[in-house]
């Protein structure tokens, strides 16, 4: 399952190789082996022409997927799809909810997926709720992992990645 990841900004560079790592460790847990996904890493500017291009919504948002398939998406596919995430309003929401950047990150990747995947939470009340219990299961299956050092510190990360403490079993897709 390889992830094609894209950086567009300099702010992602630090976040390039913790996001890819993330996407393989989603799509591990959904059970998906032989897809590719395509991720890239965005500054405001270029999310707010694509939300306004492709959804007649004129401001940033923090994430969008582009699927290739039509849900069901086959189980052969070779690609699922794209998946943009812009950082300025991933970093945005993470001080607003005072949370780590690196668990906003890890529920833009998800949801991502899970939309490249047929999930839609703008459907209904129901599907918004099938979708929020698969997210909920892919990071409980994915666990933990130690995000990179601060991009403003022009350190290396301090520790290496460590794997998840116990592995869940794999997440079913309903």
């Amino acid at each position: 399952m390889p992830v094609a990841l894209a950086c567009r900004t300099p702010t992602g560079a630090v976040w390039s190789r913790y996001i890819a790592t993330r996407a393989r460790q989603a799509l591990r847990a959904l059970g998906i082996r032989r897809s590719e996904l395509s991720v890239s890493l965005v500054a405001d500017p270029e999310m707010r022409a694509l939300n306004r291009a492709y959804r007649g919504k004129n401001r940033p948002t923090d994430v969008l997927a582009f699927p290739l398939h039509a849900s069901p998406v086959p189980s052969d596919a070779a690609s699922l799809g794209d998946v943009v995430i812009s950082l300025d309003t991933a970093a945005l929401a993470a001080r607003e909810r005072r949370r780590p950047l690196a668990a906003v990150l890890d529920e833009l990747v998800i949801h991502g997926i899970l939309h490249l995947l047929g999930f839609d939470h703008e459907l209904s009340p129901a599907e918004d709720r099938r979708m929020a219990r698969t997210a909920r299961a892919v990071r409980t299956a994915i666990g933990r992992l130690t995000p990179p050092a601060r991009a403003r510190s022009g350190r290396p990360p301090a520790s290496r990645a460590r794997r998840p403490r116990a592995r869940a079993a794999r997440v079913r897709r309903a």
